[in-house]
């Protein structure tokens, strides 16, 4: 599979859904809007303040945690591959008065180094919720993020389980649980043609197919101290902020856990230091 080809087919299915995500309850602006923009609890418990500090959003989507980390009184710059989540970013910022403290980047993650410059120049790598599975090459993305960093810099990651991510509803047993999906280990990409979308039941896209990368903890961790980091801690946790399986229930912070038995992880969260 050539590198256009999951690249566009990708970045079209993302382009389709910032207009969807912006209207999104699950996307809710109003707290950002009203000068209280929070994160998920998970996140905002580990992260710690970040007033004063530099931080690069990889990934950022239309930037929601981007502004958010700006309004708690970071200086943040956001990088995503979707023009419109990029437009959308920027004209977010500019809404709530944040321009001065974030700036937004149009560029593929592989290419952020030379699209951003500023090596070893932020305090905070901020990557979460769904970064990874779309990315072909870990061990560059861990290159990239240790780029970034200067020395005593940290990344913090948080991230669907891949333990739990061997699961998908679309395949379900004879009982209804969540079937199998993808095999822990397998690291050939794997394909989707499904047009729903996560933040809106109602949707369905015209660009449906995506390529989608599995990959172990061991992995993750591992690509990060080859590129040079140190662990500090690792975190798994038995609660998402995305409604991961459909038997899965509310929980407090709209975050979502197992209705009776935490059986599986459903996120784990990283603390990796340069």
């Amino acid at each position: 599979m050539g590198g256009a080809d999951w690249r566009e087919a990708n970045r079209a299915n993302w382009d389709e859904r910032v207009p969807i995500h912006l209207a999104a309850e699950s996307y809710d602006l109003g707290p950002l809007r009203a000068g209280e923009g929070r994160l998920h609890p998970i996140e905002a418990g580990e992260l710690g303040p970040v007033d004063g500090l530099r931080v690069i959003h990889l990934q950022c989507h239309f930037g929601r945690d981007t502004l958010t980390l700006a309004q708690q009184g970071a200086e943040v710059v956001g990088l995503d591959f979707s023009a419109p989540a990029v437009a959308a970013a920027r004209q977010l910022a500019d809404e709530l008065g944040l321009s001065g403290r974030a700036r937004f980047v149009e560029a593929d993650l592989y290419d952020a180094p030379a699209a951003v410059g500023e090596p070893a120049a932020f305090d905070v790598a901020f990557v979460t919720w769904g970064a990874l599975a779309w990315l072909p090459d870990l061990q560059g993305w861990a290159r990239v993020v240790a780029h970034f960093l200067k020395p005593g810099g940290f990344l913090y990651l948080a991230e669907g389980h891949p333990a739990a991510l061997v699961f998908d509803d679309a395949s379900p047993t004879p009982d209804g649980l969540p079937g199998r999906f993808v095999p822990y280990f397998q690291r050939e990409p794997f394909m989707s043609d499904d047009g729903r979308d996560y933040a809106d039941e109602h949707a369905r896209l015209r660009n449906r197919r995506t390529y989608e990368w599995a990959y172990p903890l061991g992995l993750v961790v591992t690509s990060l101290i080859e590129a040079g980091l140190t662990l500090d801690w690792l975190h798994e946790h038995d609660r998402v902020p995305w409604r991961m399986f459909a038997e899965l229930v509310p929980a407090e912070g709209g975050l979502y856990r197992w209705p009776d038995k935490p059986w599986l992880p459903l996120a784990f969260s990283l603390k990796a230091r340069r």
